[in-house]
């Protein structure tokens, strides 16, 4: 394990990789629900000595720990016949992030220590009544200094409970927020055009003026004003 140590500890990110790789394996090796930070010795050692994450790391390297995270959570809940808890988390949480600037300052912010960090998570999954699995990662991710990954957890957690339930997340990007009737109306077209159910997720960015940005896994459709206007700008520059 020292020889390890000090193959990984030398380039940063794969030193924080290996660290993630360690504590999940301890999660792996979990018997009903993830561990609270100091339940157990060894592996959980070694990953909280071999470096630190900071906020400023590549949104890659932060969305490979989430991939990571969330496959274990959603393991456990698929194993403890929670999948409708986990659903539940998922949404509970993103809705808080959506509403809470406190929240999302909380869970990026390098002004809070670890302790404090721990101490506001925890309190607040025990307010939102959120499941052991869901409470217990957010206490992990706390004590690793990982909680700044949370919204790319429950964006893998959603596309794998859409996969679950048959069903596919489309990100719909909109001027204005959608009526229920419209966005029945872009469910049910775009379920002719994927074949699956389709969940809309919608995020309202007033920049765009107006249209659409539609994406489903790796297609995206955009007819927002504002790239049409930059495509209009780009054919007068070449005219010109």
């Amino acid at each position: 394990m020292d020889s390890c140590r000090r193959v990984v500890a030398t380039p940063t990110w794969l030193c924080y990789i290996a660290q993630d790789f360690a504590a999940l394996a301890f999660v792996r090796a979990k018997e009903v629900a993830l561990p609270l930070p100091g339940h157990s010795r060894g592996l959980w050692d070694w990953a909280q000595d071999i470096g630190r994450l900071h906020v400023s790391e590549t949104a890659g390297i932060s969305t490979g720990i989430a991939a990571r995270y969330a496959t274990a959570v959603f393991d456990l809940a698929r194993e403890g016949k929670a999948i409708k808890a986990l659903e539940s988390d998922v949404a509970t949480l993103e809705a808080a992030m959506a509403e809470s600037a406190d929240l999302r300052t909380l869970l990026t912010s390098p002004l809070y220590s670890r302790e404090e960090q721990s101490g506001a998570i925890s309190a607040v999954a025990k307010k939102m009544k959120l499941s052991d699995t869901t409470s217990n990662v957010l206490a992990l991710l706390a004590s690793k200094r990982r909680l700044f990954v949370l919204p790319q957890l429950l964006a893998v957690l959603q596309d794998m409970l859409s996969e679950e339930r048959g069903e596919v997340t489309a990100e719909v990007t909109t001027a204005k927020k959608l009526t229920k009737a419209q966005a029945d109306k872009l469910a049910k077209t775009l379920k002719a055009q994927v074949g699956k159910s389709v969940t809309i997720k919608e995020t309202v960015d007033e920049s765009i003026i107006g249209g659409l940005i539609v994406k489903v896994g790796s297609k995206m459709i955009d007819t927002s004003i504002a790239s049409k206007l930059n495509a209009l700008q780009n054919t007068m520059k070449e005219v010109g």
